[in-house]
């Protein structure tokens, strides 16, 4: 049988040894996480900061939140190197480059620098190094790079520009024509050529629609002439020599002339030469317009149709001992005097007017 062994209980200085052991092995912290054990080392790591100091850290934290909301907006001016703009990539409302204007343009930033800055957009498929599109600042562009290639300096080599972001194409082609209808200088056929283009081009859906949105600050009267001359283009863009020289009227007549089917007819006469001049050009024109003036519409060339006026109503008629007639009429637009009888000229009409003014205006 085997001899049992007597046990005793550990003393004070047995239980003070084993608890320092004890403590020596073991951490004192709690368990806790890998990624919260990281934070909390590099929490003891860091450096504590005065007041002043999170103060400036907080200002440099907001100016950059800032500057990135301005620059987003297109408000933040930055040179660009004029090898990374296509010129090319939207087309331009304006036909041609008047050399005088430009020649004034190159000597003043020769001078002077380049004052006002061009507006860009980033294209979305970059060619090549060009990776900005220019929605104002054509001419200034081709300023600076007739500058370059003329002189070579470096000066020449970016030019200052903001970075726009238009939402879409058709909002570029707004903020184009926007910039150059507060300049007064476009001419009534590049408006209708740009609004032609765009719709062609499938940045709007149809001409309609493009001078709607191109030029919706207009009235509902020069979108009208727009129109007209967008249609001018569409038929005769490509033969007219002189198209930036008509005139609103001459535009407008133009345009009834191909709506009354006078198309065919216009074209053949410009395959044979178009003239020297404008004056020229438009002598041949009117050859032909003024033989559709007067003849219905060609509903398929579009236009509103016009209902035929009312017949005016009329009252009795009043002759007066020196021969004269003097009929009434009225219609839905208001009353009328017609004179009959005896021969009326323009300055018997301007004197009955200035009478009637006088009569008007008595108490």
């Amino acid at each position: 049988m085997a001899k049992r062994r007597k046990l005793e209980a550990p003393s004070a200085e047995d239980l003070d040894r084993i608890e320092e052991e004890f403590r020596s092995e073991t951490s004192r912290r709690l368990p806790m996480a890998p990624i919260a054990q990281v934070a909390a080392e590099a929490a003891q790591q860091s450096q504590v900061l005065d007041a002043e100091t999170r103060s400036l850290t907080a200002r440099d934290k907001a100016d950059a939140e800032a500057h990135r909301a301005a620059q987003d907006k297109g408000l933040v001016m930055v040179e660009v190197p004029l090898n990374q703009i296509d010129s090319t990539d939207m087309v331009r409302d304006r036909i041609t480059v008047d050399e005088a204007e430009m020649d004034e343009l190159r000597a003043s930033i020769r001078q002077n620098g380049l004052r006002l800055p061009v507006e860009l957009y980033q294209l979305i498929e970059p060619n090549g190094d060009q990776k900005y599109g220019i929605i104002s600042g054509y001419r200034r562009v081709l300023a600076m790079r007739s500058l370059l290639s003329a002189t070579g300096e470096p000066r020449f080599e970016t030019i200052k520009a903001l970075i726009k972001l238009p939402e879409t194409l058709p909002a570029a082609f707004v903020a184009m024509v926007e910039e150059n209808e507060v300049r007064a200088d476009l001419s009534h056929f590049e408006r209708g050529r740009i609004a032609a283009i765009s719709a062609q081009s499938g940045v709007f859906d149809s001409v309609e629609d493009a001078v709607d949105k191109l030029f919706a600050s207009a009235s509902k009267a020069k979108r009208s002439k727009v129109r007209s001359f967008a249609m001018v283009f569409e038929a005769l863009g490509d033969m007219l020599a002189f198209p930036e020289a008509l005139t609103e009227r001459q535009g407008l007549r133009l345009a009834g002339a191909l709506r009354a089917g006078a198309e065919t007819e216009i074209r053949n006469l410009l395959a044979e030469g178009q003239g020297l001049d404008a004056d020229a050009e438009w002598a041949l024109l009117e050859s032909v317009i003024e033989q559709y003036e007067g003849k219905p519409r060609d509903a398929s060339r579009g236009g509103r149709p016009k209902a035929p006026p009312a017949r005016p109503a009329s009252g009795p008629d009043v002759t007066t001992s020196t021969g004269f007639v003097l009929r009434r009429e009225h219609d839905d637009r208001g009353y009328m005097i017609r004179f009959d009888g005896r021969k009326i000229d323009a300055e018997m009409i301007d004197a009955i007017i200035l009478e009637v003014e006088r009569w008007l205006e008595k108490p």
